[in-house]
This record gives structure tokens, sequence and C-alpha cells, in this order.
């Protein structure tokens, strides 16, 4: 089955959308959130304010639709760098993914703000971004997973687990699976662990990303080194080994 090439119409509609998306993300990166406005978009553009309508019927769709686009960015770039790795050392891929995650969000402050921080309707404008977050949020979770069947590590005991989190660790599995994501046995106390280490990451991440380690540290860089390393030991890898494992 062949498919028809997109029409003239069809390609200066997409064109005009991502000229929509970078002059958006110029001012957002300029100025913060509060700096992108349908008016100024439309006046780098040479556009109306009323023919921006025509591609986002509000300032939340647009946002919520950058919001995306940045999600899938820094997954990209997350899935190279674990391609990039030997596809026989989930530790390494493990290592990789999560320098990179780092990298890029210390190199995007303003994207990273939008992404993590700033909230976005309550609608169906944000199921995009949900979309996004997910898939996202199931290249760690594969990645987990996979070590996990490569070399199964110790995890606590779900009934040492408080009940209430270990109801709400049971659903979140159910919602891995639903989404297709490859820990299908994924035991509760290896998800607890998953969070666990994915909350130590992303909490030193975002506290660098906002400048709130200044008082301590001019760079963060060896902390979440130390911060990888006494998770890896949590999932039986041996620091060592990954310390100074390229990009």
């Amino acid at each position: 089955m062949t498919t028809q090439p997109p029409t003239r119409r069809q390609r200066v509609r997409a064109a005009t959308l991502d000229e929509i998306h970078q002059v958006a993300r110029r001012l957002l990166v300029q100025d913060t959130i509060a700096g992108v406005t349908l008016r100024a978009i439309a006046r780098e553009m040479g556009m109306t304010p009323a023919a921006l309508y025509r591609y986002f019927p509000s300032l939340e769709s647009l946002l919520a639709s950058l919001c995306e686009r940045f999600y899938d960015e820094c997954r990209t770039e997350i899935e190279r760098a674990r391609d990039e790795t030997g596809p026989d050392d989930p530790g390494a891929r493990l290592y990789a993914m999560c320098r990179t995650f780092r990298a890029w969000s210390v190199t995007h402050p303003a994207e990273f703000n939008l992404m993590f921080a700033s909230p976005l309707p309550t609608t169906n404008l944000t199921s995009g971004v949900h979309g996004a977050g997910l898939r996202f949020a199931l290249s760690f979770a594969d990645m987990f997973g996979e070590l996990w069947q490569h070399s199964p590590f110790p995890v606590p005991d779900e009934t040492g687990l408080d009940p209430r989190l270990a109801e709400q660790l049971h659903g979140f599995v159910d919602e891995l699976r639903a989404q297709g994501a490859r820990p299908v046995d994924l035991p509760i106390g290896a998800a607890h662990l998953y969070l666990s280490c994915w909350i130590r990451m992303y909490g030193i991440v975002a506290l660098e990303v906002y400048g709130h380690l200044g008082f301590a540290l001019s760079d963060v860089g060896p902390m979440f080194d130390a911060e990888m390393d006494s998770a890896a030991e949590l999932l039986g890898l041996d620091p060592a080994r990954y310390r100074n494992h390229p990009l």
C-alpha cells in the first residue's frame, strides 16, 4: 500500500506549526513561561494573533504541545545514549540513560521547568503530554526491567512495606503492564526500589537545575555520580565498573 505524499497545503501547515513551536521555545528560554504569549509569537512570525488560532485553540494547548515535544526530545536523547552502549551490559545502559537525562536537563532548564514544574490545564489538552510523559517513563521502566531480568537483585519484601504504599505500587505495576512495559513479572519490592532510585536521581537533577545546591556545591557532577553509585549498589551493580564509562 502506497502512502500519498503530503499536499502543498499540508506541507505549509506543518512548516508553520514547526515555526510556531520554535518561536515559542525561544521565548520560553529567553523570558520564562511568562514571555510565551500568542501576541508575542504572532509578532515574531509576522502574523496576527487571530491567525494562530487556526493552529492552536488556546495558549494552553500550544504549551501542552510544546511540553509533549520536550518529553519526546529528552527521551530520544536518552534512548540514543542507551542504544549506543553495549546491549549485553544493562548496568552500563542504565548509567548512560541517567547521565544523559542530567545532561539534557541542566542544559535545558526552561524546558525542564515546563515539563516537570509548570502545571498544565487538567483537560484533554494534556492527553498528548500524558502520552509523551508515559513514553519517557517507560524508557526507564523497560531498562530497569531489563536489568532485573538479566540479574535479579535483592528487593524489599512486600510484607514489610506500608500497606498504603504496597497498594499504590500494585497499581503502578499494573499500569506498566497495561502500557506494554517489559517488566511484566516485576515484584512489588522491585517496583519500590525502582521508584526510590528515580526519586533520588530526579531529586538531585531538579535541585541542580533550580540552583538549590549552590550553597554547598559549585559542581554538582561528582555528587550526582556519588548518588548514582549509591543507587547502583542497591541494584546489585559494581559502581567501579561504570564510574568512568563514557557516554
